[in-house]
């Protein structure tokens, strides 16, 4: 009986400390730094790097700004790179080589770097993210019992997704942005998103949603 190779597993290592930051640099002669922020900017930015490391050899060190302070300060000062969040940032030989911030973090902006220096996996890579879409589906669940109504759905969603800077991979950025979109899209506040229908069938919309998330 053939059995399926099993995914190569990413290294992801949280980086806490500027100890850790130098140690990581130092096991991994190529390697990249994701710093992540508070925002849903870190979860499309992570998303984008996430289809990337499916099929490249990539060590990835990611620092949560706000709780590991210190190691931030230590990338910026050892790199001279001015600190941005999300920030994606090349290393080789312990020396920054690209750098890419915010929404510019795009597969065109990846993808001449990664076919130029990041080697190609054998087989598709296994990454470990932070996909916890619990509360979404908490609120979901409410909307469709009755105990929200199509504008506080909205509020609350746009809300909890405007603030999600969890780790999450493309399909799920992708999946949980579909509702609404991006809320930074829209100006001057949630009022200017419009009616929570006009797309269509509110109810109907989340409970297929809620089916694709499983």
């Amino acid at each position: 009986m053939t059995q399926t190779a099993s995914p190569d597993p990413q290294v992801l290592v949280p980086l806490t400390t500027p100890e850790e930051v130098d140690q990581f640099l130092q096991d991994y002669p190529l390697a990249a730094v994701f710093k992540a922020g508070t925002c849903h900017k870190t979860m499309q930015g992570f998303g984008v790097l996430e289809t990337f490391l499916q099929n490249h050899e990539l060590p990835v060190g990611f620092i949560r700004v706000v709780d590991w302070r210190p190691a931030s300060n230590h990338v910026a000062q050892r790199t001279g790179i001015t600190h941005q969040s999300p920030q994606f940032i090349l290393f080789k030989q312990g020396e920054p080589q690209f750098e890419v911030n915010n929404w510019d973090i795009t597969p065109e902006a990846l993808s001449p770097v990664f076919e130029s220096h990041v080697p190609a996996r054998s087989g598709e890579g296994a990454v470990a993210t932070e996909d916890n879409a619990e509360p979404y589906r908490r609120l979901m669940h409410a909307f469709l019992d009755g105990q929200l109504s199509e504008w506080a759905f909205q509020d609350q969603y746009v809300t909890m997704f405007r603030d999600d800077a969890s780790l999450r991979s493309q399909r799920e950025f992708e999946l949980l942005s579909r509702l609404f979109g991006d809320p930074d899209a829209y100006h001057g506040g949630l009022h200017q998103l419009g009616a929570p229908q006009e797309r269509g069938d509110l109810k109907a919309r989340v409970q297929t949603l809620l089916n694709d998330l499983g």
